[in-house]
């Protein structure tokens, strides 16, 4: 395969003397994230409600709202998805949310079917589920909202898989592997010698080359940051702000736009299987210093990853995303009115957040280039999935009558989220 000489290196320039640093074991990595997932269940839990404790009548409707445990449309959670119901009122302003269901409850049958837009062009009429809210799975998840997040992601994680098998069948005649590694090249191509190379004045390798030849305790650092820091420190993430979230319409705003970005990517790794740098033959100067330092992650090997999906960069695209909404959660700069009976921050909170939204996701940048897991421009795209994702992340509504009819055929109800609801506690009693 021909290549500009531009771009390669004497083959022995890759050198680096490091004794591999100390390993996790491979069974910490799980723990770390179930106990983040389990952790995050229980704190956000709905506290003072009963799985098995079915008694009526003792709660007004707007206090068995609050507690998830009334009838009518349940879902909050999807309803809020909608700037506007049918009936005109306000889906951002959850009293106002609890207030007209428990009306609409009141004044029609008892499960009443939901209308559903979808696409904006047709409305469908979908089953209410909420007569299912007294079976002990429905229960248990009003108890504990947090599982719908985990199975969202699992959903995720789902179609990631499929991401590797569907691209090794579409280019199983010309080899998948012939064909990442093309890509590879072409990427380092255009950094470097299209009229592009302007966006991208610094090269992979040198940044490479910077952190082996002096500064190899740092790369050492950055090896362990790649391989341990994504998968917890995303579900890390995900858990913490749906806890602290002012209103799970914002925490959803942030899940949706993750999850777009993420169906992009899978679509960008089937379509364009790309080679990370630390794969390509030894000319081109990159050393694989993950394994060289025997740091890598157990969700990096085997069956948990696809080894040729480099563009787009994953790692920080979710940073990206991650250090965004750290910065818009600080409230340093303008933006709307806070949230109803949101606190506002003291000058050091407003500092450190917008310190860290700036800093998390420089430092993914850094690590993923200096360990040849990514290109630059691999970053670039992802940035730019997440600037789509956010303006298009509303997409998602179109799915909303699927998700009915999935909860009506397992005989379910959707739990009332409970992002936001220490800020609805004044007095140590909920309003």
């Amino acid at each position: 395969m021909a290549t500009a000489p531009n771009i390669t290196v004497s083959v022995e320039e890759p050198e680096w003397n490091s004794k591999p640093a100390w390993k996790l074991p491979g069974w910490a990595e799980p723990i770390i994230v179930a106990s983040i997932l389990f952790g995050a269940m229980w704190m956000t839990r709905r506290r003072g409600y009963r799985i098995l404790d079915r008694r009526r009548g003792r709660r007004s409707p707007y206090k068995s709202y609050l507690d998830g445990t009334a009838g009518g449309d349940s879902g909050r959670s999807s309803d809020e998805l909608l700037s506007r119901s049918s009936s005109g009122w306000d889906s951002d302003d959850e009293d106002d949310w609890m207030r007209n269901s428990s009306l609409a409850s009141a004044s029609t049958n008892k499960h009443p079917p939901k209308v559903r837009d979808c696409c904006g062009l047709v409305r469908v009429q979908t089953p209410n589920s909420s007569r299912f809210r007294h079976h002990v799975h429905s229960r248990i998840l009003q108890r504990f909202p947090f599982l719908i997040e985990m199975f969202y992601w699992i959903i995720n994680y789902a179609f990631y898989r499929m991401t590797s098998i569907t691209s090794q069948r579409l280019f199983a005649e010309s080899g998948i592997w012939n064909v990442a590694q093309a890509h590879g090249i072409a990427v380092l191509e255009t950094e470097q010698l299209s009229a592009l190379s302007l966006l991208f004045p610094v090269r992979e390798r040198d940044i490479q080359q910077w952190f082996m030849h002096g500064h190899q305790d740092a790369l050492t650092v950055l090896n362990k940051a790649y391989a341990l820091i994504h998968i917890p420190g995303t579900v890390g993430f995900i858990a913490w702000y749906y806890y602290v979230a002012p209103s799970h319409a914002t925490f959803a705003v942030v899940r949706r736009t993750m999850t777009l970005t993420n169906f992009c990517a899978f679509l960008t790794f089937i379509l364009y299987p790309c080679m990370p740098p630390r794969l390509l033959p030894p000319e081109y100067g990159f050393l694989d210093t993950v394994r060289h330092d025997d740091a890598q992650s157990v969700w990096m090997s085997g069956k948990y990853v696809n080894s040729l999906a480099a563009m787009p960069s994953m790692h920080f695209g979710y940073a990206l995303c991650i250090g965004c909404t750290l910065v818009y959660h600080s409230a340093v700069f303008p933006r709307r009115p806070l949230e109803p009976r949101e606190p506002r921050k003291s000058p050091f909170w407003k500092l450190w957040y917008l310190a860290l939204g700036l800093a998390y996701p420089a430092f993914l940048l850094v690590t993923i280039v200096a360990t040849a897991n990514h290109y630059f421009m691999d970053a670039a795209v992802a940035a730019c999935f997440v600037v789509l994702s956010f303006a298009a992340n509303r997409v998602f509504v179109v799915f909303l009558p699927l998700e009915d009819w999935f909860l009506w055929a397992i005989r379910a109800e959707k739990p009332v989220p409970s992002t936001g609801k220490r800020f609805r506690e004044r007095g140590g009693r909920r309003i």
